[in-house]
């Protein structure tokens, strides 16, 4: 990974949507900054299109829709996309492999889970999930081992379901999407153009790998580091700093290059 302060003006002036996973990406100690938060609005000012790809709830999708300067959220890693490109009305576009009875598998698979790995919980935000189940190590105290999550992992995937890891959760799901399968599939259904090569996307952890292997152009921050070793495909670029000032530092550049254009 190279230093995204390298990025040069002529891959900044394609750039026409940015993805972005949202905890520890564009968050700093599960808190939005002003800093990041201010960034996003600078980029959707300079008339990007902004996509958070993250593996919250639909419920905080809704909301994240409504009230963050984003066209679209793709939500519970893949599973759907509530955006707003038709008319500025909020609209459901569902992953055709997302199970309509996905609960009646979780449950049985959270309960495998909890029985398996001692001290792991249910995610807060499980209330509002639809399509997937998010096991907590390392959101709430008392934070386990990323050893923890790998065991997660192994245990959900034993059951025939998908895992992936991210910062704070491991998200399960039964049904054959990722975060990579819906942003093309919503690109090229709803949007209706290549849009994969006219985007940047931003990640900090293995479960945004997906969408690290598919965007030529894709950046980490630097709270990276702990997960590299295990991840097969990195992007091209990582910030200096962690979480949102990494996201910051790095929007600021991309738009300073676009300038420069």
């Amino acid at each position: 990974m190279r230093p995204v302060l390298e990025m040069t003006p002529a891959e900044a002036a394609r750039i026409r949507f940015v993805l972005f996973d949202i905890d520890d990406t564009i968050t700093t100690a599960g808190k939005l900054t002003a800093q990041a938060y201010s960034a996003l609005w600078a980029l959707a000012d300079a008339g990007l299109r902004l996509i958070p790809v993250t593996g919250r709830p639909a419920g905080w999708c809704d909301l994240i829709l409504r009230q963050w300067p984003v066209c679209a959220v793709i939500g519970e890693n893949g599973a759907f996309v509530l955006h707003c490109v038709r008319g500025g009305r909020p609209e459901t576009f569902t992953h055709p492999n997302a199970p309509a009875d996905a609960q009646a598998h979780l449950t049985a698979l959270r309960d495998a889970v909890l029985a398996a790995v001692p001290g792991c919980r249910i995610a807060r935000d499980q209330f509002c999930r639809k399509y997937d189940l998010a096991i907590d190590f390392c959101e709430d105290a008392p934070r386990l081992p990323l050893s923890a999550a790998e065991e997660i992992r192994r245990v959900c995937e034993a059951r025939g379901a998908h895992a992936k890891i991210s910062s704070i959760h491991v998200n399960a799901w039964f049904g054959d999407y990722d975060k990579r399968s819906m942003a093309e599939l919503f690109f090229r259904e709803v949007l209706r153009e290549d849009a994969v090569s006219q985007s940047i996307f931003f990640g900090d952890s293995p479960n945004d790998e997906p969408m690290f292997s598919a965007f030529p152009l894709a950046c980490a921050v630097a709270n990276i580091a702990p997960f590299a070793a295990r991840m097969a495909h990195l992007p091209p670029y990582v910030a200096s700093l962690p979480g949102g000032a990494g996201f910051a530092e790095a929007a600021a550049h991309i738009l300073g290059q676009k300038e420069r254009v």
